[in-house]
């Protein structure tokens, strides 16, 4: 057995690198001593065909088809063995017989598709599987048949085929999803996407059942047609209660998406639907994002509503937090913030959560300008929770706060560390502002441009976005041809556009590219320009001709295959 294991392993390492005469012989002893392993005679059979000794190849299937002629499957191999011959009519007639013989031996039936699809015979594959579901309609290959109709860029029939096995078994459900997912975009007008509801449709008409409702929601999702998927939720919900729970779900989804009249619609419903105290409340807190995001003029009586029902308590500890963050950064009530924040506390015994409270903590002091009260909260998390991304989001805090108070030489210690961090977001943030500090960093006591460009910095962070403009414009006057333009230039643009003033931004952008065209944020205002143009303004020509830029002038930009998708969008191409 031993030697028999050494001798297949070595013809196994011949055969794939390309020596067939030596694997030829090795599998010939293998075979001759196990005539019945269909995997030695495949492999001989292939080295003969390999090293062009067809006639042999042929001669060892008509024999094991004369000695076992119940092995049906074998007409295939003789069949691809004329086939590389170029003898296409005598491989049809090999083929036509394993198809006939699926009648007699239909246990032979999956082996035979198997084979054909392996030896890329596509059309007979299909036709194989069917003909064996035909005669045991136990048997379910539509995945199989959907994976080839898919090669085959018959994407109608392959959609067909997934809807095909999904009608048997509603559980197969992630299964269609995730294979049908690569050829589903997010145009709407796409024509795979077209054919794929067109299919769904068709059998949801045919045969009623939740499961089409649930797939036709996961496309419009696909497709950012949150409100169309908020039908078919609503359709379920009709039916079956429990299904309440995908409304939450979509209204995430929409809110992420920042669709936020869709997210209301659906946290609203679940609100006034849900028989579950923790549906509502999860429904009601994240109106409170909303009501937040949107600017609403009655927030603070939604919060005081929400925590009427709900209580100040452990369940309501992220609403408190929130609450929080709204008094500091939206009223400038940060005394009162500090209370609820304290309050907050008395409700967790989690340190993940106490970690939570004092990172906010130190958010308010950084606001009020006490950043060595800040640096304290920082530190203490740190201290409590290492090796955690939230001690990371600290250590950030720390060198942020550090950079806000022209402590330059400490922050660039803390980036250090940060830049090679687990979490990709703030290792991206650690870098952005590692880079900001070294490329800007003074050279001599007159140079204060980056002690200005941090209180600028300081301001955004406050939300005092006007006063953060003004900021950057008088640094920009002052510092005119410093390192700092485009640094400054940037950071006016992204306030810019926060605040809709959008063709303030689009000059900027502009005028960063124009006083350096190597420079290291010319992709970055490339990038942005493009967004504009295609979400903002609505203008795909515009938005084509700055993509293109990253693709052609920029190939090592970490924005080229964003750029390179969205380009192609833009044209029309079939992303797959």
């Amino acid at each position: 057995m031993i030697f028999a294991q050494s001798e297949l392993l070595l013809a196994e390492n011949y055969f794939r690198k390309g020596e067939y005469e030596k694997a030829e012989q090795l599998y010939q002893l293998l075979f001759d001593k196990n005539p019945q392993n269909t995997t030695y005679l495949k492999r001989l059979i292939s080295c003969f065909q390999e090293t062009a000794k067809f006639t042999a190849a042929e001669e060892l299937l008509q024999k094991q088809l004369t000695k076992r002629p119940n092995e049906t499957y074998l007409y295939v191999e003789l069949g691809y063995n004329y086939d590389r011959q170029q003898l296409k009519e005598q491989a049809t007639t090999q083929y036509k017989k394993a198809l006939e013989s699926i009648d007699k031996y239909p246990e032979f039936g999956g082996y035979i598709a198997r084979l054909f699809k392996e030896n890329s015979l596509l059309d007979f594959a299909i036709e194989a599987y069917q003909k064996t579901m035909q005669l045991n309609p136990d048997l379910n290959y539509n995945f199989q048949i959907a994976q080839i109709y898919g090669e085959q860029g018959s994407f109608e029939k392959m959609f067909t085929a997934y809807i095909n096995l999904l009608n048997t078994n509603d559980a197969y459900l992630p299964t269609v999803q995730r294979f049908t997912s690569p050829y589903i975009t997010d145009d709407p007008e796409d024509k795979n996407n077209i054919l794929f509801k067109k299919v769904v449709i068709k059998k949801s008409i045919s045969n009623p059942k939740n499961v089409w409702n649930q797939l036709l929601s996961w496309v419009f999702t696909q497709q950012k047609e949150y409100d169309k998927a908020f039908i078919q939720e609503k359709a379920l919900f009709q039916r079956n209660p429990e299904f309440i729970n995908n409304i939450i779900n979509l209204g995430v989804l929409a809110y992420k998406a920042e669709d936020y009249k869709i997210a209301q619609e659906c946290f609203d419903f679940v609100k006034e639907k849900s028989p579950l105290g923790d549906y509502k409340r999860i429904a009601a807190s994240y109106v409170l994002q909303i009501a937040i995001e949107v600017k609403q003029p009655d927030i603070d009586k939604l919060f005081s509503a929400f925590f009427d029902e709900f209580g100040q308590n452990s369940s309501t500890f992220q609403a408190q937090l929130l609450y929080a963050n709204y008094l500091t950064f939206q009223k400038d009530q940060t005394d009162k913030a500090i209370l609820v924040l304290n309050e907050a506390m008395k409700h967790t015994t989690s340190k993940f959560n106490h970690a939570k409270v004092k990172l906010q903590l130190g958010d308010i002091y950084v606001y009020l300008g006490k950043f060595n009260k800040a640096l304290i909260e920082f530190s203490k998390v740190q201290t409590s929770i290492k090796d955690h991304p939230i001690s990371q989001e600290a250590r950030f805090k720390v060198a942020q706060t550090s950079y806000f108070k022209n402590d330059f030489d400490w922050a660039k210690a803390q980036l250090k560390v940060l830049k090679a961090s687990t979490t990709q977001l703030i290792a991206n943030d650690a870098l952005e502002l590692f880079l900001i500090i070294s490329n800007n960093q003074p050279k001599d006591s007159t140079d204060l441009s980056l002690n200005k460009y941090a209180k600028t910095d300081l301001l955004a962070f406050q939300e005092k976005n006007e006063a953060a403009i003004l900021g950057l414009q008088s640094l920009l006057n002052e510092y005119k041809g410093y390192p700092i333009e485009d640094e400054a230039l940037y950071k006016q643009a992204g306030l810019f556009v926060k605040t809709n003033q959008l063709e303030s931004a689009i000059k900027n952008y502009l005028q960063l590219i124009a006083i350096n065209k190597e420079g290291i944020l010319v992709d970055d205002a490339y990038y942005q320009l493009a967004e504009l143009y295609s979400t903002k303004l609505n203008n795909t020509e515009k938005a084509s001709e700055y993509y293109q830029k990253i693709i052609f002038e920029h190939p090592s930009s970490i924005y080229l295959v964003d750029a390179r998708k969205k380009f192609r969008k833009l044209r029309g191409d079939a992303v797959q």
